[in-house]
């Protein structure tokens, strides 16, 4: 499915503006692209190593996962003595989730303290990195599909924030079982309850796969079988 869609960019784009082909693309903006038969293989490794030797943590230990249970993330505390550099090393994570969805939550955590970043934030933004050190090499794969479906999955955590009581959504979408589109954010509104932080969710995920079956729609790739939305094991068609 997706060389398809890229071919269709592709012909749309002679069509209309004066392209030079340079042959199968390789690198682009950080993002390195290793092609085989069957697949793409889509990676930053050599933006992650650029932001690991920014931090200075290229010789540093890794880690097995992003977050402890116990953390928690709070406004207050002893201010970060560098906050230049807290900012410079969370917009970089940002752009590092292009392939990374598996990050995506831990620096929307650290995102949100931009304004006054405290020490322990910066802790948070180390284990990242630390996380990033010992995974630096995973991306995202595009292969194949046997059947071009579109599946989503939906969940929030709710009243996630100690201090807003704001919870965090997140969703992730599948296009023939390729991951296309995915996000974790905070609500913007408070939630009087767990299923109403859940429905929440699964309206701006809905609202994410009717935006992709447009645009699949006109490039003439839209699938035959009805979209899928799943949320708490619960199984919703479109």
């Amino acid at each position: 499915m997706i060389p398809l869609l890229l071919r269709l960019l592709l012909l749309d784009c002679i069509k209309n503006f004066l392209v030079k082909y340079f042959g199968p693309l390789g690198y682009f903006l950080g993002l390195e692209v290793t092609h085989s038969d069957a697949s793409l293989f889509l990676s930053q490794v050599k933006y992650a190593h650029d932001i690991l030797s920014h931090a200075g943590l290229l010789d540093s230990k890794h880690v097995a996962t992003l977050l402890a249970t116990t953390d928690t993330f709070l406004s207050k505390g002893v201010l970060f003595h560098n906050p230049t550099l807290y900012r410079s090393l969370a917009g970089a994570l940002q752009y590092l989730t292009i392939t990374r969805p598996d990050i995506s939550y831990a620096v929307n955590q650290a995102s949100q303290h931009l304004q006054a970043p405290t020490t322990s934030h910066f802790q948070l933004v180390k284990r990242i990195l630390h996380y990033v050190k010992g995974t630096i090499a995973f991306g995202l794969t595009f292969s194949k599909p046997t059947s071009t479906t579109i599946v989503g999955y939906s969940n929030a955590d709710w009243a996630r924030c100690i201090e807003t009581k704001r919870s965090t959504y997140g969703y992730s979408i599948y296009l023939g079982g390729n991951l296309v589109s995915w996000s974790a954010k905070k609500q913007p509104t408070v939630s009087r309850s767990s299923c109403e932080s859940e429905y929440h969710a699964i309206a701006n995920t809905t609202a994410k796969i009717i935006w992709l079956t447009h645009l699949l729609q006109e490039l003439r790739a839209l699938p035959m079988a009805r979209p899928t939305l799943l949320c708490d094991k619960k199984v919703l068609f479109f």
